[in-house]
């Protein structure tokens, strides 16, 4: 399973697996975006991230959603790169699901208006990595927990409901 924190200067990735319970570290890192302009910039995403792809397999992402902030070109650049991220994910056939900042930080630390490093320390945590994680690189891993932790309520909650079904025949 794969998390991305899009951006368009630092997009972060973290790779973990998931036993439906725990969820199990085995990568992470950043990409320093490079590149002269806007286009060139989202190209190298795109390319980086496909290798990504390429060399993890994941058949399934979570990738964060743009939060609104007072510079609006800084959104719309956000937005972009968030484009350029899911559009490799998708040409490489990676179901994509997205989560606001809020959804992550509640998932990793409990309450959706937790700090960026109390979402640090609790990916390495609830991880067991021992040394320090580069900020782009920890909310990406926290993006593929709370993946792992909204794919696991979704089946327990079909298996719920395909439960109360048989009980009604």
């Amino acid at each position: 399973m794969l998390g991305i924190d899009p951006g368009s200067v630092i997009t972060g990735y973290g790779v973990i697996d998931t036993d439906g319970i725990r969820c199990f570290h085995v990568a992470h890192g950043h990409i320093r975006v490079a590149g002269e302009d806007l286009p060139e910039k989202l190209g190298y995403i795109y390319y980086r991230l496909s290798e990504l792809i390429e060399q993890w397999q994941p058949a399934e992402a979570g990738v964060e959603q743009v939060f609104v902030s007072h510079n609006v070109m800084s959104a719309l650049k956000l937005g972009q790169a968030r484009g350029a991220a899911i559009t490799a994910l998708v040409q490489h056939g990676v179901k994509v699901a997205e989560y606001t900042p809020t959804q992550v930080k509640q998932s990793v630390v409990g309450t959706g208006a937790a700090k960026k490093e109390q979402v640090q320390h609790m990916v390495r945590a609830l991880l067991g990595i021992t040394e320090n994680v580069q900020a782009d690189a920890a909310d990406a891993l926290g993006v593929a927990i709370c993946h792992g932790h909204s794919r696991n309520g979704l089946n327990i909650k079909k298996a719920a409901l395909g439960r109360s079904r048989r009980r009604r025949r």
